[in-house]
């Protein structure tokens, strides 16, 4: 399976969650301690990003940009950054997947951009469960499967 059609597979789930988040409920949080659901959600379509832009960069600097998206809506973030994140891993090269990034600012270790593109979906996958949780919580009973296998 491409990296894209992989992507896509897990992020077209995300985005029909986000979907049913009511501007109302940006705020939620379901514990005192969890992030809010525009935090959660900001977070996971940044995330994948930088991860995707580390490795075609080769450093780390992506990985550690701050990314303000604050004025948009959450369907708007996941709009542009799918299609961003979709994009830079359709480019990327299998040399730039094989090369050694330092991460050691961030992980304490060097890693290939293979891992940074795996660990960039299985970090999508962890917070898609915590979504799951805060869109039932919402009160949404019909709910994606997991994964889209289309």
């Amino acid at each position: 399976m491409s990296l894209v059609k992989h992507f896509l597979s897990h992020r077209t789930v995300t985005n029909d969650l986000v979907a049913k988040i009511e501007e109302d409920n940006y705020g939620y949080k379901p514990t005192e301690t969890s992030m809010s659901a525009q935090k959660l959600v900001t977070h996971m379509y940044t995330s994948y990003y930088q991860f995707v832009k580390t490795v075609k960069e080769g450093n780390s600097s992506p990985f550690l940009e701050k990314l303000d998206e604050s004025e948009k809506s959450l369907i708007q973030i996941g709009e542009e950054y799918t299609e961003k994140t979709k994009d830079l891993l359709a480019s990327l090269t299998e040399e730039e997947l094989n090369r050694e990034i330092d991460m050691t600012k961030v992980f304490g270790i060097n890693v290939t951009g293979h891992f940074m593109v795996g660990m960039a979906l299985e970090h999508e996958i962890h917070h898609k469960g915590n979504l799951f949780v805060y869109v039932r919580e919402m009160g949404h009973t019909k709910l994606p499967l997991f994964i889209n296998m289309k």
